[in-house]
């Protein structure tokens, strides 16, 4: 990579996900019969980094895993998408990252994570791939490695002067000092909740009002709203919103991801921030209705 190539660097998390289809979500206690299950490369960094390889621009991924067949399938799915992978480090004593996830008859799911290899990621691993954020046009972060890593990374690529996108996901209160590093902050309504303070009723008045609160503390805040669309207000007081696509629905699976990597991509190029959330709305909308094979 060179800086004459706008490129997106994705520090944060690789999951091997086991995804379930059911006629519904167990309650608690309950058992329910699933109808099929398949494995998927994933894990919020590691879908992001796909994403914004898939748009052609230079992607590169930072992240861990273990010594095993996950993390093997894990490195080689970066490989072939396109994904510069060479500070992907390989960790002993751990097991890679994974997930389940059990979808409902609509299409909506819930997962459990167990983060292993990604929480060995720190400062080390930022110096390592000092080269990356020299070079970069966006760094993408996520909730799914610790805080303090992902202090580390922004610190750098403050340094650097890209732009420093966090998707505050999965909801977890952010250290001062992280919040301070970050430009851009993508997040859904529970997640907005969780930082506003506030409750967020899952309309786009409702992802806006909450755009409006984050962005006392953020340059940019993006908030999503489901099958509503997306909302953002700025700090200099520029705010709108983008009503969502229409398509049928087969899975949500990996949408906030895709449309956090796509939004990544654009602002890496350089595109202003409506323009990037234009092509990001789209692409998850193509996304959500497109059968997996």
């Amino acid at each position: 990579m060179t800086a004459a190539a706008p490129s997106v660097v994705v520090f944060g998390s690789l999951h091997y996900d086991i995804m379930v289809h059911g006629p519904a979500r167990p309650r608690k206690g309950e058992t329910v019969t699933g109808s099929d299950w398949h494995p998927k490369c994933g894990g919020k960094g590691g879908n992001q980094a796909v994403s914004a390889a898939r748009t052609g621009i230079p992607a590169a991924m930072v992240g861990a895993v273990a010594n095993d067949d996950f993390g093997r399938a894990l490195v080689e799915n970066l490989r072939r998408n396109g994904v510069n992978h060479r500070f992907v480090k390989t960790v002993e004593g751990v097991g890679s990252g994974m997930s389940v996830a059990i979808f409902d008859a609509e299409g909506d799911y819930g997962a459990v994570i167990v983060s292993g290899s990604n929480l060995t990621l720190g400062q080390a691993d930022v110096e390592a791939a000092a080269e990356l954020f020299a070079d970069a046009g966006a760094l993408v972060l996520q909730n799914e490695v610790p805080d303090a890593a992902n202090v580390a990374a922004a610190r750098t690529m403050q340094a650097s002067g890209g732009p420093v996108i966090l998707n505050a996901a999965p909801a977890r209160p952010l250290s001062p000092e992280l919040s301070a590093l970050v430009d851009v902050i993508v997040v859904n309504a529970i997640e907005a909740e969780q930082l506003a303070g506030v409750a967020v009723v899952d309309t786009l008045d409702g992802a806006l009002e909450a755009a409006r609160l984050l962005a006392a503390t953020f340059p940019v805040a993006v908030v999503t709203a489901g099958g509503e669309g997306v909302a953002c207000a700025t700090r200099d007081g520029d705010e709108f919103r983008i009503d969502a696509i229409e398509v049928e629905l087969v899975s949500t699976h990996g949408a906030g991801d895709e449309f956090t990597g796509v939004l990544a991509a654009g602002l890496a190029r350089g595109s202003a921030i409506a323009e990037a959330l234009h092509a990001a709305n789209r692409a998850a909308a193509i996304l959500v209705s497109t059968p997996r094979t």
